[in-house]
């Protein structure tokens, strides 16, 4: 795509919002994908304490650690996902794909649910487990990289990372979602209950949610830029390897914000509760429903970071908050270990850490790739880390806690914000983010 291409897409971009105001339906597609995405990962997480002896027939130390494998696998899938699905977005359109990926990610949602126990079919539980877990990740290699570049191109300029930042909170909805499930299924069937059979209806719920995210995105148009694009461009399909010919510094650039943002929200966002209750700081029970109140706080920090990210600019709004999350991680996590700080003061600290990436990180990294190899170079890059970084956290930092290493944990989140600043520098040599994206607040308040 040439700059001369880009440059009128983006005008014709421009003028439609101008006579139809702000894209509702576009936004509503891509956050209610968040939502059913953070909604189904995140429930995997928080019931693999119900449903292993379940499924998986003992829930001993060894079975919790393959429970959270079957969590892992399914990153391990996304970055073959995003591949093929990437490739599926950036020739057949935004919307499409969209459309398909939840078809496949609901019916899987559904049919884990079904999953007859290890007490009637043996290790098949297990196996079937495994396998929708790897379909799923398949589909949501290709729903993720989508969602960045559907709204990357649909968002208005003026307020490209306060849609980023919406659309990204439909992740901590999601999560928002799954433990007021937990809470109510504690209080209306009880924890035996759960583990007896109980935990199915998280699934169930996950399948809902997929339909309704169906119904949503029947209604929504497809990118404009996209459209352009593809009118403009009748050669061949988009070759992957351009991206990693022409693109390296984006890359790299994608490749630290994916590995510092992936790990610093799966650990203080999600796996946080379990790390304080392993640590005898809390119980299990009391830290997973303060989490609700953490993530609340987390979503208004990454609404009011992507409003000021379209004010002053996208890079002083990371360097000044993944700074922050550099230095706030390690005494945060030691000083509530040793009892120096509340779980609930120290949760609330890692999450707003986390808050810098979640808010702008997904669509500043699609932004970095023109629109023929978005998804597909995005994606794949992203989906790659976070299988290797993101996925296996869980399942690492149990293992580290079995062998009484836990002090490791927070150092390994320590290293990965790190990287987060890293993509600050290298993102300042990127051609698209220079001329483009670092200049645009200038150009759209002045």
């Amino acid at each position: 795509m040439t700059e001369t291409t880009t440059t009128e897409s983006s005008a014709l971009s421009a003028r439609f919002e101008q006579r139809v105001g702000l894209p509702r339906r576009e936004l509503a597609a891509a956050t209610v994908g968040g939502i059913v995405e953070s909604f189904d990962w995140t429930v995997y997480v928080v019931f693999a304490a119900f449903f292993t002896a379940d499924l998986f027939g003992s829930d001993s130390l060894g079975a919790t650690i393959v429970a959270y494998g079957g969590f892992a696998v399914g990153f391990v899938a996304r970055p073959l996902g995003s591949l093929f699905f990437g490739r599926v977005s950036d020739s057949r359109g935004r919307r499409f794909t969209l459309l398909l990926c939840m078809s496949i990610i609901s019916v899987a949602s559904i049919a884990i649910a079904l999953v007859p126990s290890a007490a009637t079919i043996g290790v098949w539980s297990a196996v079937a487990l495994v396998v929708l877990r790897i379909v799923q990740g398949l589909a949501y290699g290709g729903e993720g990289p989508t969602i960045a570049a559907y709204v990357a191109e649909t968002a208005p300029r003026r307020h490209r990372f306060l849609f980023s930042a919406i659309s990204y909170g439909g992740i901590m909805f999601g999560s928002m979602l799954v433990f007021l499930t937990v809470a109510v299924l504690n209080a209306t069937i009880g924890e035996e209950a759960l583990r007896a059979g109980g935990w199915r209806w998280g699934f169930v719920i996950g399948g809902l949610l997929g339909l309704l995210a169906l119904w949503i995105r029947a209604y929504a148009p497809e990118s404009s830029e996209f459209d352009g694009d593809r009118t403009a461009e009748t050669t061949r399909p988009p070759a992957l390897a351009t991206v990693f010919r022409e693109h390296r510094r984006a890359l790299l650039t994608i490749f630290l914000f994916t590995l510092g943002g992936t790990v610093t929200y799966y650990y203080a966002l999600v796996y946080l509760p379990k790390f304080a209750a392993a640590a005898g700081v809390t119980d299990t029970a009391a830290a997973t429903s303060f989490m609700t109140v953490v993530l609340v706080i987390v979503l208004i920090a990454m609404l009011t970071l992507g409003a000021l990210a379209d004010r002053f600019g996208v890079l002083p709004i990371m360097r000044i908050t993944f700074a922050f999350n550099v230095i706030a991680v390690l005494p945060t996590t030691f000083a509530m270990v040793h009892g120096l700080l509340p779980f609930e003061i120290a949760a609330i600290m890692l999450g707003l850490g986390a808050a810098g990436f979640s808010a702008v990180g997904s669509v500043l990294c699609a932004l970095l790739l023109p629109s023929g190899v978005r998804a597909v170079g995005a994606g794949l890059v992203s989906t790659v880390t976070v299988a290797v970084f993101g996925g296996t956290f869980p399942m690492v930092a149990e293992a580290l806690q079995a062998v009484e290493l836990r002090w490791i944990v927070p150092v390994y989140v320590f290293a990965a914000a790190l990287a987060l600043l890293a993509g600050t520098r290298t993102v300042t040599e990127v051609r698209l983010f220079t001329e483009t994206i670092e200049k645009e607040p200038h150009h759209v308040h002045s």
